[in-house]
């Protein structure tokens, strides 16, 4: 393992973790918070690979079909499953989870976990002799992680932050399969095979960057006036 390449492997997540700790300008979360969410999503990656290793020996079918069930449920499905889980399973439950922008924040967080590991499983180890697999998936990537992170942040907070039942629940079965379908998108477009579909490839990353941009400023602006308003109050 050459210390270069996991350099080149780890720069992407971790300039994302800093613009989103940026971001979240208003009402920081605790260091120690967001470090335990890190490696949290960190850790994901051995449950992921475990289960997409069982689901690949199920992949039974020919060409685009099969690109479809690898994109959609071998990636897509079990890896924002385990993504979503762990923020579930800790952050989503303690008292910093205050506003809606933490959903996001912690997200990102946990995706940037999964995305530094797999980044480096890629780079270091997988593909050693591609002098370009540390840029495309520095560009392409481990940012898509980020956004398919601040797609379930974004569920995640509306469906901790309402009061209505109905949409708590519609909410949090959102913020699994929206994910998923972006995702799984994401990699069909690359596991296809289909000249005609790559055209569309840079298109709907970028469609996707203005998506979850809006999100991410949406929330950013509550917490902005959430905060004034607390100060206001005292």
């Amino acid at each position: 393992m050459e210390p270069r390449l996991v350099i080149i492997a780890i720069i992407p997540a971790a300039i994302i973790i800093f613009a989103m700790y940026l971001s979240d300008r208003h009402d920081r979360e605790p260091f120690k918070v967001l470090l335990f969410t890190y490696i949290l999503g960190a850790l994901t990656v051995i449950p992921s690979i475990i289960v997409e290793e069982i689901l690949i020996a199920f992949n039974i079918f020919p060409g685009v079909l099969g690109a479809f069930y690898n994109a959609f449920i071998v990636a897509g499905l079990t890896e924002e499953y385990f993504k979503r889980l762990a923020v579930l399973k800790y952050p989503y439950k303690t008292k910093f989870f205050n506003e809606k922008l933490d959903g996001i924040v912690y997200s990102v967080f946990v995706t940037m976990g999964f995305a530094t590991v797999e980044n480096i499983i890629y780079v270091a180890f997988r593909y050693t002799n591609n002098p370009f697999i540390g840029l495309y998936r520095g560009i392409f990537s481990v940012p898509a992680h980020g956004v398919f992170g601040i797609t379930m942040g974004y569920y995640l907070s509306l469906s901790k932050f309402d009061n209505n039942l109905e949409r708590k629940r519609i909410n949090m079965r959102k913020s699994l399969y929206m994910p998923v379908i972006m995702h799984g998108l994401f990699d069909f477009i690359l596991m296809a095979d289909i000249p005609q579909l790559t055209l569309i490839f840079v298109p709907y990353v970028i469609f996707l960057w203005v998506l979850n941009q809006r999100k991410l400023a949406s929330f950013m602006f509550d917490s902005k006036h959430r905060v004034i308003g607390l100060k206001r109050e005292k």
